[in-house]
């Protein structure tokens, strides 16, 4: 890999890759809760800081288990006024059922039994960050996540990272691009998806100027 520290203080990531010139503030009535493993220390090519810099209404909780929901969101929200029926997990674990057959960019809101549920006005979704295996621990580890419904989607377009970084199956894309493709779906502008891959796309491109070498274990910052 070449040398590209130091870090920017900001979003962390090496200066020769940072983005945070191209960060717009993108406001938004829907709550991002990144639940992230960690170990998960991708500080490179990990799209979560600029999620969180872009999103004023993310938060990112690191750590391996919470004990609810309200837990998880402690200092952020009044526990009283968090409704569990309006929050949904974004992808994440198996499913109860078979989601109905989703063309490209589709997005389907499911109800914590995995039917299909009339798009509510969901106050919030919760977006597990890591490694595949590790974000299969925050799952397991999290059960209340059960209780919650899912937001699946098919992605509309492969992932940005390109050659920078293998994923399993070709469909899977970085939590920022997940994010972004829900967003719309759930009430946010169109602009906002726009946004946000523009600002993963100039890290992309920024990492490939100065010739930063791949991480070797696929990430699920890569969503399923």
């Amino acid at each position: 890999m070449s040398e590209v520290s130091p870090n920017c203080e900001r979003c962390n990531k090496p200066s020769a890759i940072c983005v945070c010139d191209r960060v717009v503030p993108l406001e938004t009535a829907l709550r991002i809760l990144v639940l992230q493993h960690p170990q998960e220390d991708d500080a490179v090519l990990g799209t979560v800081p600029l999620l969180a810099l872009s999103l004023p209404s993310a938060t990112v909780r690191v750590g391996l288990s919470w004990s609810s929901l309200e837990a998880s969101l402690e200092g952020v929200l009044d526990p009283a006024r968090i409704d569990r029926a309006k929050w949904a997990v974004l992808a994440g674990g198996k499913l109860p059922k078979a989601p109905p057959p989703l063309a490209k960019g589709q997005v389907c809101v499911l109800d914590r039994h995995g039917d299909p549920s009339p798009r509510p006005a969901l106050d919030g979704i919760v977006v597990l960050d890591g490694t595949w295996s590790q974000a299969k621990a925050l799952w397991w580890r999290n059960p209340w996540l059960l209780k919650l419904g899912r937001v699946v989607l098919r992605p509309a377009e492969p992932t940005l990272y390109g050659r920078l970084r293998k994923a399993p199956r070709p469909e899977w894309v970085s939590t920022l691009e997940a994010v972004a493709d829900a967003l719309p779906a759930l009430g946010a502008p169109t602009e906002h998806r726009a946004q946000l891959r523009r600002l993963m796309r100039t890290m992309v491109q920024r990492a490939r100027d100065a010739r930063v070498q791949e991480r070797s274990e696929t990430a699920s910052d890569e969503q399923p």
